[in-house]
């Protein structure tokens, strides 16, 4: 059980640059499309498996006697400094005095909706003008916000469970996804309920908290990542090609009509099997040196890669569909990436570092001043 709850499953952190990646090629189809679109408009759902894995580290790292103010000052150093930073460099290519209608990306500017964007709680608002605000990546932000503040709640929850209870929960969940996704094809009345963007996708954390749990507790999921990857593809090309055959064309419709949970159970399974890899020792090429590195800059590379390929766009415009557009990705690429690593060491890293060693400082004064007694 310690052994378990020691482990660093540093494969999550190679892992988590993949889904970064997968956005980053999801965004590149408003500068270059290519003719596999359809396959890289999938790469939107890494966004979905950030949201499985931040249920999940965060409960596999909870440790007991951390309170709930230095749980919440812990993240808002994680997060913060480099999302500030960010919504720094995105708001002049986001924003205008006098805008060009033909960018439909750039907004008037307005500095009470960019409050929203510094407070993060523009995720609150569906309204496009508000949602997208600031830096547009940065509304999964408040999302986070939204899982940290029920984090310590949730998991008070989980841990009278048992594993097997915790796994039986994360399915349950997911069937109740399922459900309520054929609720709203069925009633056009429950579609059109005015769910709150933060609490429509907590069933994502929340999966991941219980799947953590259940490892926490000695479960592991025993199927190897290469066949979830498998599954994966088998998947993609489910959702992705049109084919003729009569059995699969009714399959194919129904997955379609559901992709997005089945996606959370693929972000699900992918999860499990490679954190269950790492604690149990295996091997796993997502924990070499680069990978790692690319997966601590990962949420930087997230907060700046619309920044760098919108800016580009506003000068040279849509490209045509076409394989001749695949020349803009590799520079595209390389800019973000630098932009990222500059972000991570220059600001995330070191101002995290600072701002947990400020609250800890503070803490253990805390800890140390002995009362004075009244002077009677």
């Amino acid at each position: 059980m310690s052994t378990a709850r020691e482990a660093r499953l540093e494969s999550l952190t190679g892992l988590r640059w993949w889904a970064a990646f997968g956005v980053f090629l999801y965004h590149m189809a408003n500068l270059a499309p290519l003719p596999i679109v359809e396959v890289l408009d999938l790469g939107n759902y890494g966004v979905m498996f950030f949201f499985v894995l931040s249920g999940f580290v965060l409960t596999w790292s909870a440790r007991p006697g951390t309170s709930v103010a230095t749980f919440y000052w812990r993240r808002f150093a994680r997060i913060y400094p480099a999302h500030f930073v960010a919504l720094l460099l995105a708001i002049p290519v986001f924003y205008s005095t006098s805008p060009n209608p033909d960018q439909w990306w750039v907004k008037p500017f307005d500095l009470g909706v960019l409050l929203l964007s510094v407070l993060l709680i523009q995720g609150w608002s569906s309204q496009p003008v508000i949602l997208f605000s600031g830096n547009p990546a940065a509304w999964t932000l408040t999302v986070e916000a939204f899982f940290y503040s029920v984090h310590p709640w949730l998991q008070r929850i989980l841990v009278v469970l048992r594993s097997r209870a915790a796994v039986v929960v994360a399915i349950t969940l997911i069937v109740l996804a399922f459900g309520w996704r054929m609720l709203e094809l069925a009633s056009p009345a429950v579609a059109g309920l005015p769910v709150p963007i933060p609490v429509s996708r907590l069933v994502e954390f929340a999966v991941g908290m219980c799947l953590a749990h259940a490892m926490r507790s000695g479960w592991r999921f025993g199927v190897r990542p290469v066949f979830v990857l498998g599954a994966g593809a088998a998947l993609v090309i489910i959702l992705t090609v049109d084919t003729a055959t009569a059995w699969l064309g009714p399959v194919r419709d129904i997955v379609r009509a559901t992709q997005t949970e089945w996606i959370l159970v693929f972000c699900a399974l992918l999860i499990a099997s490679v954190a269950s890899r790492d604690a149990s020792g295996g091997r796993s090429r997502l924990r070499g040196r680069w990978m790692v590195a690319l997966g601590e800059a990962s949420y930087a590379f997230y907060l700046v890669h619309a920044t760098a390929i919108y800016f580009v766009l506003g000068f040279v415009g849509k490209q045509s569909l076409g394989w001749e557009g695949i020349i803009w990705y590799p520079p595209l690429f390389a800019v973000a990436l630098a932009l990222a690593f500059a972000l991570h060491l220059g600001v995330e890293k070191p101002l995290e570092r600072r701002m947990r060693r400020w609250w800890d400082a503070r803490h253990a004064r805390k800890l140390t001043q002995t009362p004075v007694s009244p002077v009677s």
